[in-house]
């Protein structure tokens, strides 16, 4: 099986789409608050326009779509952030998040990000055991979206604790 990751364009925005709603479907059953996910809101407009502020990257597996994830830098500019980050289920545990986690690390590194977060719900088990994989910890939780949300943070370099607070994610 041949594994390519790149940044998504124009033609990508239809594949991006369809794996945020297949991979955010199956996360909204395994919360059990398929209401309460904004990513299956999301139409492909919503991805055209996300385009122009945040890089999405997406993984082919054997050249077909299999998963995506977006990244942007926070001001003042040192800490980034991952959303819509999912995986097709069918293909989930063989190393495409992986690889996407690991293109975004890479990005963020070569633009002098200190560190690495996304939110996630505390609840996922799999999700949490996977980030703690790929070396992210839990920095702290809110309930802004009607479930508990974990904050998972990854530094990447020095990452001073003014760096989250000035990024206004906590």
């Amino acid at each position: 099986m041949e594994l390519t990751i790149k940044k998504a364009s124009e033609q990508d925005i239809f594949a991006v789409h369809q794996i945020v709603q297949e991979a955010f479907e199956k996360y909204a059953r395994d919360l059990g608050l398929p209401e309460k996910v904004a990513a299956l809101k999301e139409t492909p407009h919503t991805i055209k326009e996300e385009m122009h502020k945040k890089t999405i990257f997406i993984a082919y597996l054997d050249q077909q779509p299999v998963g995506t994830i977006r990244f942007e830098v926070l001001p003042p500019g040192k800490i980034g952030y991952i959303s819509r980050f999912g995986v097709r289920p069918h293909v989930q545990n063989c190393g495409v998040g992986k690889a996407l986690i690991c293109a975004v690390e890479q990005e963020a590194k070569e633009i002098g990000v200190s560190a690495l977060t996304l939110h996630t719900a505390s609840k996922m088990t799999s999700s949490i055991r996977f980030y703690y994989g790929m070396g992210f910890y839990i920095h702290s939780t809110s309930t802004d979206r009607g479930y508990i949300r974990a904050l998972l943070c990854k530094e990447l370099d020095e990452c001073e604790m003014e760096d989250l607070e000035a990024a206004n994610i906590m």
